[in-house]
């Protein structure tokens, strides 16, 4: 059967009208009627409600759920207003719900506040309103006022409110919330418990998420994963792996997101092994690598030492978006290799994807850490002027972390003082950090006393001001620091290192005698120091932060924590292949000397991963050249 435009219906249904007019002229008239029926499709088109009053309200609630916009919905309310449907409590639920749903949350607020009775699917409506509108105020102000009216809070609102106290990270008011999902008996509820564990995750009490996360009779996907995540994001990667394994082993099957946490964990746990594993796993499942998993990956594989199986996977992606490139740019940054950085932003450019603020901070970060001083300040030059990319304190602590790093800080300083952008402890840590590394003990007590200003329950900030005033043997100043790290109750960070041997991951801190191998260890590092030291190996006693005698230092810098897990390694892996350990520190000076003269003397490449970078030993050279 033929079909009929609009026009050609008009006229047909007019033939009688327009059958004596030349060709012209209907030519035109059709011209006229198209226009208006474009026109109408711009204009919002009112409802079409039945005449007649006293109509059953399932028919209303019919007309709420076909309103495409807020004009109808208002049309809609009118009708509901004039058939005196709003004493309806099932209709009122339904059009504050629809209101919602459209974003018109003003309105919805309105309506809320006028209706005469309310029950609990009233308030959820409400409260869940707010969440969604990121209005975190009123979605608290209307669920206290709900606690109030005596109103019993169902496994709808309370998900609600817990997602927003996981949002801002208000723990204080999470642990109210669970106040009174306990008094309400929604203890046990499915949906509750699960936003309560995630909740607390986000918070960072992952031992009370675990406890409610052990306690629940079900336990489904979603779940799981906001328990591997937020082991993940706590720190504790390894625990997030073995929750892995056991969620596989009560017979729940991943989906893309839960191997998303998965490929994150491992990417903070920087085990190639487990990274290996996790990658074959996907391949088994036939996930496919779209840009989200894909690019995790590539972060994966970049911060567990590789960042040639990081550039495969980039390469093998079908799809990119600015973050997949910005994380490769990044990849290269931290293993020092900042010219093949560099070389992906034309190619970028040339697939037709333009550069953001996160990709600057990739090109910036591979240029400090590379010493590309002048190809940084040419791309911090043109983000702006060519890019419409504006510099925000990001990209500001990249050039101080650039010029600091090259030994012109009193070009940092400048840029410091001259920024217009609010200064944040990143930014002050990157100064201070470079007065460290040149011993500029002055601007570093400057530095400091703006960082301690920002965070003064930070104990690494002390620790960096306390080791410049030993570097440079001012101990009575190192030990004003350490005497006010003890009354504010603040603890340095344990140094610790940990490498993965056969599937299972070692730990090592300073001094470590805890391990099966001890004997083993300590055995080989004497006489593997006693080569080093015929070879040209002279321990720097400066790296020793203490006011002790010399031959006490020279033995306290034999006990690191990175020599120790690097001597393990030795022995517990096979001759020729590479060793990779992670310290959660940076990297000492004096450890950094001796793994150059262990991998020339053992021929073993060494990849260590610190808390600024990566170094790839190889041969008595580091890929950083010295300069991290």
């Amino acid at each position: 059967m033929l079909k009929l435009t609009k026009t050609q219906t008009f006229l047909a249904a007019n033939h009688e009208r327009f059958r004596l007019l030349p060709l012209s002229q209907l030519a035109a008239i059709a011209d006229t009627q198209e226009t208006s029926l474009k026109s109408q499709t711009h204009t919002q088109k009112p409802l079409e409600l039945h005449p007649s009053l006293h109509i059953d309200p399932k028919y209303f609630v019919s007309v709420l759920l076909n309103c495409k916009n807020i004009f109808q919905i208002k049309q809609a309310h009118a009708q509901i207003v004039a058939n005196g449907l709003l004493t309806n409590l099932f209709v009122s639920n339904k059009l504050l719900y629809i209101y919602v749903q459209h974003k018109a949350i003003d309105e919805a607020h309105a309506f809320f506040g006028g209706m005469r009775e309310k029950d609990p699917v009233s308030w959820s409506v409400m409260v869940g309103g707010f969440a969604k509108d990121g209005d975190f105020v009123n979605c608290f102000r209307t669920f206290k006022e709900l606690t109030r009216c005596s109103v019993q809070p169902d496994n709808y609102t309370l998900p609600f409110v817990l997602r927003v106290c996981r949002d801002r990270m208000d723990l204080l008011m999470g642990s109210l919330v669970h106040g009174v999902v306990l008094k309400s008996g929604l203890c046990w509820d499915h949906f509750v418990c699960a936003a309560l564990v995630d909740m607390y995750a986000k918070c960072r009490v992952i031992d009370d998420a675990r406890k409610l996360f052990d306690d629940m009779h079900k336990k489904d996907l979603v779940t799981w994963t906001v328990m591997i995540d937020g082991y993940a994001e706590c720190g504790n990667a390894k625990e997030s792996l073995v929750l892995f394994d056991w969620m596989r082993e009560e017979g729940i099957v991943p989906d893309k997101i839960t191997m998303v946490t998965v490929v994150n964990a491992c990417s903070k746990l920087g085990a190639m092994h487990k990274a290996r594993f996790v990658h074959d796993y996907i391949c088994s499942m036939k996930f496919s690598l779209n840009v989200i998993l894909g690019t995790a990956m590539i972060d994966m594989y970049a911060k567990c030492g590789s960042v040639d199986f990081a550039r495969e996977i980039f390469d093998g992606m079908r799809e990119k978006n600015v973050i997949s490139w910005s994380v490769m740019i990044a990849a290269y940054g931290y293993h020092g290799q900042g010219k093949k950085a560099l070389d992906l932003f034309p190619m970028m450019l040339n697939c037709g994807i333009m550069p953001n603020r996160i990709t600057f901070v990739s090109l910036l970060y591979a240029c400090s850490h590379a010493g590309l001083v002048d190809e940084g300040f040419e791309l911090f030059n043109i983000m702006w002027d060519k890019y419409g990319v504006k510099p925000d304190v990001k990209h500001c602590t990249c050039i101080v972390d650039l010029l600091g790093r090259a030994g012109r800080l009193d070009e940092a300083l400048k840029l410091i003082e001259n920024m217009t952008v609010e200064k944040d402890e990143g930014l002050w840590s990157a100064f201070l950090a470079a007065c460290r590394i040149h011993k500029h003990v002055e601007l570093a007590e400057w530095a400091a006393k703006s960082l301690l200003e920002l965070q003064p329950q930070n104990p690494s900030h002390y620790v960096l001001l306390s080791n410049i005033y030993a570097n440079a043997g001012m101990w009575e100043d190192m030990a004003k620091v350490r005497n006010l790290m003890t009354k504010r109750n603040l603890k340095k960070i344990p140094g610790w290192t940990w490498i993965e041997v056969d599937n299972k991951i070692h730990q090592f801190s300073v001094g470590d005698k805890s391990h099966p191998l001890s004997k083993e260890i300590y055995g080989l590092l004497k006489s593997l120091i006693e080569k080093l030291e015929l070879a040209g190996y002279v321990p720097d006693a400066n790296f020793v932060l203490h006011d002790v005698d010399e031959e006490v230092k020279v033995g306290m810098l034999y006990t690191h924590s990175e020599k120790l897990a690097i001597t393990f390694g030795l022995i517990a892996t096979p001759e020729g292949t590479p060793i990779r350990i992670t310290k959660n520190l940076r990297v000492c000076g004096d450890c950094h000397t001796f793994i150059k003269f262990v991998s020339a003397i053992t021929k073993r490449s060494i990849i260590v991963r610190d808390s600024n970078r990566f170094h790839h030993f190889n041969e008595g050279a580091c890929s950083c050249g010295d300069y991290w």
